[in-house]
């Protein structure tokens, strides 16, 4: 990423500063972490404060029925499991058995395994059969794309079939350090497919945030519209 470690440094500290008053995390949260580190997962996982972000927006919405795509080790299944209502429901898919194994205990031991499905399958041969009446019949109210970025484009239309006119689609990893500016690569020239075809798509209005942890990058922000 252009601009080296140290221009960075500012802006994590501010991000530091929101994590501690809006985001902290508890010990489930933690624990999460914790043990998928122990069974060797990737780190990279959403940070608290878009767990947070995310949280909210979705609260805001009234969200009752939600996807997720990607699991890893449900650290981001518990955030929004635990924005839900009573009586709401994440659905969570994850291609990967042993991950999903993880994040079943993680989202246990965080009290949420009753909200909370977790399917194994890839993204879009699990959401192919999934069928609605019309949009309005749509399935879920909300949906957050963090897997799969080769097929982010493919996502999109399947979350625009799946979720319902007023609804939001969320996806993350959209700025990749400011690669969809210039994309060198097949991952980061997906996404940027994909951003371009959100920007231009009538069904949503939509944007993208820039959000800054250990890098730069971002989470792309979509209403469906009736």
């Amino acid at each position: 990423m252009d601009g080296g470690a140290s221009s960075l440094g500012p802006l994590r500290a501010i991000d530091d500063y929101v994590a501690r008053l809006f985001a902290a995390e508890d010990p489930p949260l933690r624990d999460a972490l914790r043990a998928s580190h122990e069974a060797g997962l990737p780190s990279i996982n959403i940070s608290p404060t878009e767990g947070r972000l995310i949280g909210v927006l979705i609260a805001l919405a009234g969200a009752r029925r939600v996807l997720e795509i990607g699991t890893l080790g449900g650290y981001s299944a518990i955030w929004i499991a635990r924005a839900l209502p009573p009586g709401g429901t994440l659905v969570t898919i994850e291609i990967d058995p042993d991950r999903a194994e993880v994040a079943r205990r993680n989202l246990e031991r965080a009290g949420l395994a009753g909200r909370v499905q977790v399917v194994v399958g890839p993204a879009l041969e699990v959401l192919a059969p999934i069928t609605s009446e019309g949009r309005s019949d749509a399935p879920f109210d909300a949906a957050f794309i963090d897997a799969g970025r080769p097929t982010y484009p493919e996502l999109l239309e399947e979350c625009l079939r799946l979720v319902r006119p007023g609804g939001l689609i969320l996806a993350d990893n959209v700025i990749r350090a400011g690669g969809v500016i210039d994309p060198h690569d097949a991952d980061t020239a997906a996404v940027a497919r994909f951003n371009a075809a959100l920007a231009a798509d009538p069904r949503v209005e939509a944007i993208l945030v820039p959000l800054v942890r250990d890098g730069i990058d971002g989470i792309a922000i979509a209403r469906v519209l009736a």
